[in-house]
Parts: structure tokens; C-alpha cells; sequence
């Protein structure tokens, strides 16, 4: 998979990017990430990539040129599946979602700030928006990372363990059962003896049973 990332502040990735799933993913060939300054794209002589919106209002809004300019630019190179835009407003990300956007090739994301974009970008140029829940964020990079380090981690040959990623919470609609390590014993505090009893069937059916009455206590809207 190709992630090309449009964004006025691309430093904001390296930490995340360079360490753990996504820095494996990207060094086992997996995935390759382009980060995209969108000022770059500006012809503004002070590189500005934001101006006040008609009519008014608080806030400013992301320009359209410097955004088609960009999009234009990487369409001209290779065709995507979908054109991302992070947005307050877009479809909430659930696990069902991120399972269908990692069967993808190649997609572009659009990080939006300020008061967000000229509503030409949107009718013309994203095909998909998201949003990672009902809150604001400052801009769309967090909700960018999060995007990619779910979908990545979903690639195979990511995980070291294949069958990880489909035991996670949300993948059958339910949260994942509580888990344990060693010792057996801390401070008193035991690990339930059905899961040092050895029989696969008895143990599959008690996570079961927990991860029912976990998302019935934690997560109900889940059970609608």
C-alpha cells in the first residue's frame, strides 16, 4: 500500500512513524508513506495555504488552489482508490472500515485545519471522509496517524503474528476478554484456572463468554 499524506505541518509524523508497526511495516516494504508540505504547493509569496471565507464568520479556511495543485500533482503520477479527507464531520472510523481501506493500493489523505476547506476540494476531489470521533482536533494529522497505524497493522506480513490482528477488539463486534501473564500468583491476584487448564474448547468459550459480558458492561451500543 501507498499513503501519500497532504499536510502544513509534516514533521508532526515522525515520531509516530518512525517507531513500532508502522516504522515494520514500511521497512518490511509493506507500505510506503510520502508526507506532502502543502505549502510547497502554494504560489503565495509567504507560502500561505489559508485565506478568509465569504460571508464571513470566525476562522479561516484552507485555499483550493495549493490543495488541487497538489492532488493534481500526484494524480498526474499514479491512480488511487480514494482521496481521504480528515473532517469532524466525516464517516467514523469502526473496525469493519479499517479492515476494508487496508485492502487498498494506493490512497491520498488529506489533513484539514482552521475551519477546514473550500467545499470545491470536497465536491471535486475526496472521495472518502473520516473522522476518528465526535470531538475537534487542531488539525487532521492525529486523525491521519491513526488511520495508518490502524490499516497497516492489517497488512499481512506486518504483525510478526499473523492471527493477531484478527482476535483484536471490534473484529467480531465485540471487545476483546481479559488476558493474563505470568506469574500465576501476584500478591494474591490469580490468573483464572481456566486458563492454565489446557483444554482449547473450555478456554475458547470462556473468552467468549467474557468478551460478551465485557461490551455488554463497557461497550452496549454495541450490542444494537
Amino acid at each position: 500500500m501507498r499513503i501519500d499524506i497532504i499536510t502544513i505541518f509534516p514533521q508532526m509524523f515522525d515520531g509516530i512513524f518512525n517507531n513500532s508497526i508502522i516504522s515494520r511495516a514500511v521497512d518490511k516494504g509493506k507500505v510506503e508513506i510520502q508526507l506532502h508540505n502543502l505549502r510547497d504547493f502554494s504560489d503565495d509569496k509567504h507560502k500561505r495555504v489559508d485565506d478568509y471565507p465569504f460571508s464571513g464568520g470566525g476562522g479561516m479556511l484552507m485555499k483550493i488552489e495549493p490543495i488541487a495543485k497538489c492532488i493534481d500533482f500526484l494524480k498526474a503520477h499514479r491512480n488511487y482508490d480514494e482521496i481521504f479527507y480528515t473532517s469532524p464531520d466525516g464517516e467514523l472510523l469502526d473496525q469493519q472500515l479499517i479492515n476494508s481501506y487496508s485492502t487498498l493500493g494506493n490512497i491520498i489523505i488529506l489533513c484539514g485545519h482552521y475551519k477546514g476547506i473550500d467545499e470545491r476540494i470536497r465536491q471535486h476531489y475526496i472521495t472518502k471522509e473520516f473522522s476518528i470521533g465526535n470531538y475537534v482536533l487542531s488539525g487532521g494529522e492525529l486523525a491521519a496517524a491513526v488511520f495508518v497505524d490502524a490499516v497497516a497493522r492489517l497488512i499481512p506480513g506486518v504483525l510478526g503474528d499473523e492471527m493477531s490482528a484478527l482476535s483484536d477488539s471490534f473484529q467480531d463486534g465485540l471487545v476483546a476478554p481479559p488476558a493474563y501473564t505470568r506469574p500465576v500468583d501476584f500478591n494474591g491476584w490469580k490468573v483464572p484456572e481456566i486458563l492454565l487448564s489446557g483444554n482449547d474448547k473450555l478456554i475458547a468459550e470462556w473468552k467468549l463468554e467474557q468478551s460478551k459480558l465485557r461490551t455488554k458492561e463497557r461497550r452496549p451500543e454495541m450490542e444494537d
